[in-house]
């Protein structure tokens, strides 16, 4: 279940990456490469008190997710991205 603080990470027609808030209608930063973006995020998130983050990849599909601190993960898995 998505959370207001929850943050998705994508790429929109133009090229540029979005960091966007769930709840939000605007996104809240832009930039130009997937790691600048998530990286913003997971500050943001952390900054908020933490929650998850959800990256797509070009295609269009969900890429990875990750619970940042100290947002409640009820059922932790093994990380195999990091």
């Amino acid at each position: 279940m998505s959370k207001g603080q929850d943050r998705m990470v994508f790429r929109r027609e133009d090229g540029t990456w979005v960091n966007k808030r769930n709840d939000a209608e605007r996104a809240s930063s832009l930039h130009a490469t997937q790691r600048e973006a998530e990286q913003a995020a997971r500050e943001m998130l952390s900054r908020q008190g933490g929650g998850e983050l959800t990256t797509k990849g070009v295609n269009g599909l969900i890429r990875g997710k990750d619970t940042i601190a100290p947002g409640n993960d009820p059922v932790p898995a093994r990380d195999r991205e990091h």
